[in-house]
């Protein structure tokens, strides 16, 4: 089956583009945006609004197939790719990537994704948000052309197992991180909050009190809303190096406060992303290494989970082969095409490093139900509740795709 004809719509993405340099430079607040000049190059302004780009392709028989074109919210820093607009990517799309399309004969998933992988426009790669959607696409189409679901030709060319069962959910708070658990608790979150302990005086704390009031709460919170004694969700919260912060980066007192979280977090697993930010890939692999090995030296079950500097298939090797962390945040979109995302999971799986299936906020339905059968192939630990900061939207969307596959696989297989 071929491809008739490409077309790329602009869209809007659940969230917004932030310049985090700026951000971390200290710029001020005026109600939802923030005040000052951005620094990163792109960025008209501190916080703009996130953008998203439709791709969309006919096949012979009448189906159309979709991706979409999707970047983080912190674009253009840690390594990233610039920032991702609409109106100039559009035109490089009908000019440069629809000739490409239109009239390709479809062949399998992993051999297209790898054809746009290495393809160069004017010498330089394709922009990841780029690869990440026209790769939704590709895959999309290929499903539709074999009549399966996306999870099942995932499963077909990696020969990996179609294992009909949850992925667990990871609900992201953002900064209502009090009424927000509230709901993940109600609706029965497997992992909560994320948190955005993004800063120090209003959610750390100078010397972490106000991390380990934030852990003592959440505790009492599930105890008190839970249906039954059952539900004992992860805790997963996201620091943005900021414990390293506080403590000038001395990493054996950085070890000894993540150690004393442990009293704190009421016997359930305990996951603390992004301790530190030292600002380079090695440095980065190095000290949070040394963390993470010195936790399980004294006996800690407080988990690292990687996330800045951690952004491509590569670099998730090799955090992965230097037993940096426990776990490792997949930042879908940064991983441009989405095979890089399966193949970061199982290499996870293959190292013993738990795979967090993450993204971001500033993603669509589209990426957000296409990464659900990426999970479901690839047996991730977790993925990500998005797109959005809202939780109950981004809940809605992955849990549904999740229980709609289960079912439908389950129906496949003559199993109730």
């Amino acid at each position: 089956m071929k491809i008739i004809k490409a077309a790329f719509s602009r869209g809007i993405s659940a969230f917004f583009f932030d310049d985090q340099r700026a951000i971390k430079k200290g710029a001020g607040h005026d109600g939802f945006v923030y005040t000052g000049e951005p620094v990163t190059p792109g960025f008209s302004r501190i916080r703009q609004a996130g953008q998203s780009i439709s791709v969309m392709l006919l096949l012979e028989d009448g189906q159309i197939a979709v991706g979409d074109c999707a970047a983080v919210q912190y674009s253009g820093a840690g390594g990233r790719d610039p920032l991702f607009l609409a109106d100039e990517y559009v035109p490089f799309l009908e000019k440069h990537v629809r000739p490409l399309l239109e009239g390709l004969e479809l062949g399998t998933f992993r051999d297209m994704s790898a054809k746009f992988a290495g393809l160069q426009i004017e010498g330089k790669p394709l922009h990841s948000a780029i690869r990440y959607g026209l790769t939704q696409a590709l895959l999309d189409a290929r499903a539709k052309s074999l009549k399966l679901l996306p999870c099942e030709v995932i499963c077909a060319e990696y020969n990996l197992p179609v294992i009909a069962e949850r992925v667990p959910i990871f609900g992201q708070s953002g900064d209502n991180r009090y009424d927000n658990v509230d709901k993940m608790i109600i609706k029965g979150v497997e992992v909560l909050p994320h948190g955005l302990i993004n800063n120090i005086d209003e959610k750390l704390g100078r010397n972490g009190e106000k991390l380990r009031e934030y852990i003592e709460w959440l505790v009492r919170r599930i105890k008190k809303l839970r249906s039954s004694e059952a539900y004992q969700p992860s805790l997963h919260i996201d620091v943005y190096g900021n414990i390293g912060a506080i403590f000038n980066d001395d990493m054996d007192r950085v070890v000894d406060y993540l150690a004393s979280l442990e009293a704190h977090a009421g016997g359930l697993p305990l996951y603390i992303e992004g301790p530190v930010d030292m600002e380079e890939k090695q440095l980065q692999i190095e000290k949070l290494g040394y963390i993470t090995q010195k936790l399980h030296k004294i006996g800690s079950k407080v988990k690292i989970v990687a996330d800045e500097w951690c952004n491509t298939y590569e670099d998730v090797r090799d955090f992965c082969d230097a037993k940096a962390c426990d776990m490792v945040q997949i930042k879908t979109p940064d991983l441009g095409g989405i095979q890089n995302i399966v193949e970061s999971v199982i290499y996870c799986r293959k190292t013993g490093v738990e795979a967090y299936q993450g993204g971001t906020c500033n993603e669509t339905d589209v990426t957000a139900r296409i990464c659900v059968h990426l999970a479901v192939a690839a047996r991730a630990e977790r993925m990500l509740a998005k797109p959005g900061m809202g939780f109950d939207e981004g809940f809605t969307i992955v849990n549904n795709e999740l229980e709609r596959i289960i079912a439908i696989l389950r129906l496949k297989n003559g199993v109730k």
